[in-house]
């Protein structure tokens, strides 16, 4: 079993800023990516930014310049820096991993329960 806590969400006026934090717990051989999506209402659930065991990231052109992911790779923990935002970025951001449970077994995707984002004045 592997389960994602995220933590971080809330309330943000624009132009602000927020962190949000996921960690990945249970049976984790290696954790080869981590990342966020988020989706609005009445809106398809998109992908924000991720990064890979060797800290490569990617993030979406909405976001970039702005946001920042980053991850502590001991703690299966990955992060994400939100710095000016905007009230398009109101979402419930779920946090999503590439998690190997042994040696041997491929790689799997698992979710987190979703943290809500609003940013608003």
């Amino acid at each position: 079993q592997v389960q994602l806590v995220e933590s971080g969400g809330g309330l943000a006026q624009p132009g602000g800023s927020l962190r949000l934090s996921c960690a990945a717990s249970g049976n984790i051989f290696r954790a080869y990516a981590m990342g966020w999506y988020r989706q609005a209402p009445g809106k398809q659930r998109e992908l924000v930014a991720d990064i890979d065991d060797g800290g490569s990231t990617n993030y979406a052109d909405s976001v970039k310049g702005r946001f920042t992911i980053s991850r502590d790779n001991a703690r299966n923990t990955v992060y994400l820096q939100m710095n000016s935002l905007k009230p398009d970025d109101t979402a419930v951001y779920y946090c999503y991993a590439k998690i190997s449970n042994n040696a041997i077994a491929r790689y799997r995707d698992y979710w987190g329960q979703g943290t809500q984002v609003t940013v608003s004045s």
